[in-house]
């Protein structure tokens, strides 16, 4: 019988992302396919074209709502 595999990250039942943080971002995505998702304040930058950015603005948006989502990786 083969052994059972275990994976390398602990179980310690906390989600990193909360399901408010994934539906903000699900949202951008949707925004993002049909060209209304923009970058910049108040929407006055240029059309988002990339996945990443579109992810990232749907993950600050779910920052300033007060969703469980980790904090920014300062460079």
């Amino acid at each position: 019988m083969a052994a059972k595999k275990t994976s390398s990250r602990k179980k310690s039942g906390s989600r990193k992302y909360g399901k408010a943080s994934g539906k903000t971002v699900a949202s951008a995505m949707r925004r993002k396919k049909s060209g209304t998702l923009r970058s910049g304040k108040g929407g006055k930058g240029g059309k988002v074209k990339s996945r990443k950015q579109a992810i990232a603005i749907g993950l600050s948006e779910a920052r300033k709502k007060g969703a469980k989502v980790p904090r920014k990786k300062s460079a």
